[in-house]
């Protein structure tokens, strides 16, 4: 059965390329449509996500769905907002016993006049209201009791979204101490980050590169930083 992984953030195609170059796990719609493209029959998806892009999941769980195989979703870790959505697209889906499942409400970052914030407030509710139709085709329970459900940020063990009806059986497998950190998910970049890197990748594509020569000198060398520093020195804009 082919594998799909769902690691890290869900983002859009045109991001996958900066978290790729910063090392980052993330899955996109494009990695998720090729792998089905090549897949010969059913298809396991193994998710371990805290979520990201409300867009892309909703691209990804369409795809699952379309998907002519039978589509076995194993929630391996944490099934968070986004990603929650798209396990909802498994014909049968697995949690293991230390995993988790959490949904709620749709969030941006807004600004303007209240013309603006009341509009971005009912892209919100439309958002919440396309989110639960993939919560109600899964679990059969009422819209508005999903909907309290994601107003309230539920966090449910293995066992909660089984007898929820989010997900269908709990693995079997030992128990091993989860561990616990101050975050729901890998780093979600801003739009702000993602332009900054984009607009500093396309300078250095597009730089000449110049022929010089260098007059040795007598300096003692500076330790090389690692690529991963190198890479966020360019993001937080700063020089040697």
């Amino acid at each position: 059965m082919d594998k799909i992984k769902v690691k890290g953030a869900v983002v859009s195609n045109d991001d996958a390329e900066i978290y790729d170059w910063l090392g980052y796990d993330c899955v996109s719609p494009n990695q998720v449509e090729n792998a089905l493209d090549n897949a010969d029959g059913d298809v396991e998806v193994d998710i371990a996500s805290g979520g990201g892009s409300v867009f892309a999941a909703s691209e990804i769980y369409s795809m699952l769905k379309n998907y002519s195989g039978n589509v076995v979703v194993n929630i391996q870790g944490l099934a968070a907002s986004a990603a929650s959505v798209i396990a909802m697209a498994g014909d049968e889906v697995n949690m293991s016993p230390t995993s988790q499942m959490m949904i709620h409400k749709a969030s941006t970052v807004s600004w303007g006049n209240a013309d603006d914030l009341s509009h971005d407030s009912k892209m919100l509710d439309v958002t919440d209201q396309s989110i639960v139709n993939a919560y109600e085709a899964k679990t059969g329970m009422n819209r508005d009791d999903i909907l309290q459900l994601m107003s309230n940020e539920t966090w449910m063990t293995a066992q909660d979204a089984v007898d929820k009806g989010f997900a269908d059986n709990v693995s079997v497998g030992s128990q091993q101490p989860a561990q616990v950190i101050n975050a729901v998910s890998a780093p979600v970049l801003s739009s702000d980050a993602i332009n900054k890197i984009k607009n500093t990748l396309a300078k250095v594509r597009s730089a000449k590169p110049e022929n010089k020569v260098e007059t040795p000198v007598n300096k003692e060398e500076k330790p090389t930083p690692s690529l991963r520093d190198q890479k966020l020195a360019i993001l937080f804009g700063k020089k040697d």
